[in-house]
Parts: C-alpha cells; structure tokens; sequence
C-alpha cells in the first residue's frame, strides 16, 4: 500500500523547508539544478538519437518509442539528486500551505532552480554539440521538432505545459508515496511516458531541445525565448496549483506542522534576504 497522503504532505513540507534553507548557499544550490537541467537535457538528447531513424521512416512507433525512454530525465534527478524547477513548483506549493516557507522563499527556491536548470541545459547542449552527437536524421529531427513547437500559439504552448508539468508532479508525487525503489522506477516511467507521448511540453526539456537547434543553425535563441515565456507559467501552473495545492487541500484535515529551518551557511544571504522581504514590503 502507498503511504497516506497525509504523510506524503509530511514529507514534502520538510522537503521544501530543506529547499528554502539550501538555497541561501546560492552556488551549491545553483550547481545541483545546473545537474538537474544536464540530466533532463540527457533523456532529450537519448529521444532524439534512438527515435530519429524511426522518424525518418516515418515509422507510427517513433512517438512510443520517444516517451518510452525519457523517464531516463527522472530517474535521475530523483535517484542521483537535483533540483528540478517543475518538480519545485508542486513541493514549494504543498510547503507553503503547510506553513513551512514564505512566499519570499518559495520564489527564491524557483528563481533559483529555473536560472539553473537554464545554464545546465545550455551547458550540456553545448557538449554534444562540440561532439557532434545530433548529425544526420538525429539534426533533421532536432529542426523538425524545433519548428513544430514554434508553429503553436502561446495559449496552446501554455495548456500543454500545463498538462505536461500535471503529470511530471504527479510522477513525483506518486513516487513520493511509493514504498520500493521499484515503484518509483515504475510510477516515474508511465507518467513521463504519458506526458511525451501525449505531446505536451516541458519548459527545460525544451531548453535543450531549442540550444540544440540554435547551435546548430536550425533555431534561435529568440524562439527558445518565447517557448519558455509560455511554457514556463504553464508548467508552475500545472505542478504548483493544480497537483501541489490539489492534493494539499485533500489532505487539509491534518494540521500544519511548525517546521523550523535548520541554520544555514551564511553564503549570499543577500540573494535570499531581497527574496524573502518582499512579504514585507
């Protein structure tokens, strides 16, 4: 049996009273979601190579078989650990109802998490770029999928956002509740597989996706822009309202616990402090 929501609530408010408290030490914190943006830009870059033939076949499994293997992008930010923006927009929500963070502090953690998933998603582009890996049909599908995505419009950009990032919260927040190592593993790959193959988008996946392009010559850096000005509330609206509150106001019968933040290294509590004192401004 899974564990109660209650105690999944439990969990996750600690989780993003812990989060809150990292974060002052602004480049360990930024580090740890530069990972987060390289393994999501990893499971990217594995759905291009391995479904590029089967696209240029024009193969009706090309769709199956990139969502069967981007549950690689959890499985590794769950496992080795980092700090994935998408997946802080449901555990700061749930800590903020919870009474555990402020507003200020909950913007600093997604602030925080989203610059850095940014820059490690770059990153990461840029090593396989200078590697070469995405040639022949993997750069035409790179191109192909870079002018699909630009072809939407920003409200179609936004709901599939927002679905996409449902499903990648609820994949934590089921393995959140998960009992076993393996039903994480297992919770985790249906649900990226229903978000992929369902086509929706998930705004730092999309980074990788669109540095790939631009490096490339196939996309730009203004397109990746405007992808992300959509995607981006989308997907907060998604995990942090619709999953993070949703199963908060179900389990709204237990009490809110006082959590007190454990002391922090004082490195660049400036960042943290302007963060938090808008509450009071």
């Amino acid at each position: 049996m899974p564990n109660p929501i209650e105690s999944a609530l439990d969990l996750h408010a600690e989780a993003a009273t812990a989060k809150a408290v990292a974060v002052r030490d602004v480049g360990r914190y930024l580090v740890s979601a530069g990972l987060a943006g390289a393994y999501v830009g990893m499971a990217i870059v594995l759905l291009i190579s391995v479904s590029a033939p089967f696209v240029a076949a024009g193969s009706a499994a090309a769709k199956l078989v990139q969502a069967a293997v981007f549950g690689l992008a959890l499985t590794l930010v769950v496992f080795a650990g980092a700090e994935l923006f998408t997946g802080n927009a449901m555990v700061m929500a749930q800590g903020w109802w919870r009474r555990t963070t402020r507003p200020g502090q909950v913007l600093a953690v997604l602030v925080a998490s989203l610059a850095g998933n940014v820059a490690g998603a770059v990153a990461f582009a840029g090593a396989v770029h200078a590697g070469g890996t995405v040639s022949g049909p993997a750069r035409d599908l790179v191109a192909k999928m870079v002018t699909a995505k630009d072809a939407l419009s920003g409200s179609q950009l936004f709901w599939r956002a927002l679905l996409c990032n449902a499903l990648v919260c609820l994949a934590l927040w089921m393995a959140t509740r998960a009992t076993s190592d393996m039903a994480k593993l297992a919770v985790v790959w249906w649900a990226l597989l229903g978000f992929i193959g369902s086509g929706f988008e998930h705004s730092i996946a999309n980074v990788t996706t669109f540095a790939l392009a631009a490096l490339d010559g196939t996309g730009t850096w203004s397109q990746l822009a405007r992808n992300l000005a959509w995607t981006v509330p989308g997907n907060l609206v998604g995990g942090g309202l619709v999953v993070g509150l949703g199963y908060a106001w179900l389990g709204r019968g237990r009490p809110a616990r006082a959590i007190e933040p454990a002391r922090a290294p004082a490195v660049a509590v400036a960042f943290y402090d302007a963060a938090t004192s808008m509450e009071h401004a």
